[in-house]
């Protein structure tokens, strides 16, 4: 029985590298290279030998050095930076990337924290009570009641159809737009109204609440512009846990500062190397977000806990598949379509 080799480009903790040799103790024609040191050295001296690579951004002279690569497992759900590196691998190799969906119970719940945060001015009337301010009434921070609210989903994948669950305790109304509804066999946890992605100036005009999950890709970049955000009213509200460039920077800032809607709650950003300005400050915008009071501010965490682990089943049952020799993977990414 040959030997199949699975090489994990970064050192997990023990706790993780336990939970995983306990998972896959059962099969006993793999081999986990858990690497003695975090180098690129030492990622390319057991490159080739590798089946599996589980990890984020090799490099290309990694990718291209893994000459017996046949699946590679990146464990997070984003993989835009993926997809130019792996269109070219695949032209000369047969090699499957997968995605990991096992963070996406916990960005749909950050989701909905943000929106209920936003909803009820938690964060002001926590900066007031801090400041020994007690008790601010609705003359300073009144709620917005969620009752009543069209809730709206740009793109209904993992993370998208829990925030729906989650939310179907709410009396509201849903709305749904995604890329493509052929195929999709899906049980709503509710009614929903269905749109397609041609349709989406129709969606944005019957909701007021916007909640954003679509991957990162050429078609989306930008797919929420000024005018896109003016459809949501002056009481509309927008939450984006996908990426920063779904949403225009300068649009978004806009209609937040000229209260063209009612208000954001934003994980995901702009500049993730920002250069640090007064008191060593760091910004990952390029507009004064912090400073307006209509925005819920979060540093890109939907994902935590980082230590939970159950999100690596899904690894463990895609490396069980490769042994078994199959090839219906979880989370295959389309490399044309960069999702």
């Amino acid at each position: 029985m040959r030997v199949i080799n699975v090489l994990f480009i970064w050192k997990p903790q023990k706790e993780l590298e336990d939970y995983l040799r306990r998972g896959l103790d059962n099969l006993k024609n793999l081999n986990l290279i858990f690497p003695e040191e975090e180098t690129e050295e030492v990622y390319l001296r057991h490159a080739p030998k590798a089946d599996i690579v589980v990890g984020w951004r090799p490099t290309r002279e990694f990718l291209y050095s893994a000459e017996n690569l046949s699946l590679f497992i990146n464990p997070g759900v984003g993989v835009q930076h993926h997809i130019e590196p792996f269109k070219e691998l695949v032209e000369k190799r047969d090699v499957v990337l997968v995605n990991g969906h096992g963070n996406t119970y916990f960005t749909a719940q950050h989701a909905v924290a943000l929106l209920l945060a936003l909803t009820n001015k938690i964060i002001r009337h926590h900066n007031w009570m801090v400041d020994g301010l007690w008790r601010r009434g609705d003359n300073y921070g009144k709620s917005k009641p969620l009752r009543y609210r069209n809730i709206g989903f740009l793109g209904y994948g993992a993370v998208n159809q829990k925030v729906h669950r989650f939310l179907s305790g709410f009396n509201v109304d849903f709305f749904i737009c995604r890329n493509s509804w052929q195929g999709k066999t899906e049980d709503l946890p509710t009614t929903a109204i269905k749109y397609k992605a041609s349709q989406l100036s129709e969606f944005l005009r019957e909701i007021d609440t916007l909640i954003v999950a679509v991957p990162q890709t050429p078609e989306t970049l930008g797919l929420i512009g000024l005018k896109e955000l003016e459809l949501l009213g002056n009481d509309g509200l927008v939450v984006n846990i996908s990426r920063g460039p779904v949403i225009d920077e300068y649009a978004l800032f806009k209609v937040l500062s000229e209260r063209i809607i009612a208000g954001a709650a934003i994980d995901v950003w702009y500049e993730y190397q920002p250069e640090p300005g007064e008191e060593d400050r760091r910004y990952p915008f390029h507009y004064p977000f912090h400073e307006l009071d209509n925005v819920v501010l979060s540093p890109h965490r939907g994902a935590s806990p980082m230590d939970d682990l159950e999100r690596w089943d899904e690894v463990i049952e895609n490396i069980t598949r490769f042994t078994q020799g199959r090839t219906d993977f979880l989370n295959i990414v389309d490399l044309e379509r960069g999702y």
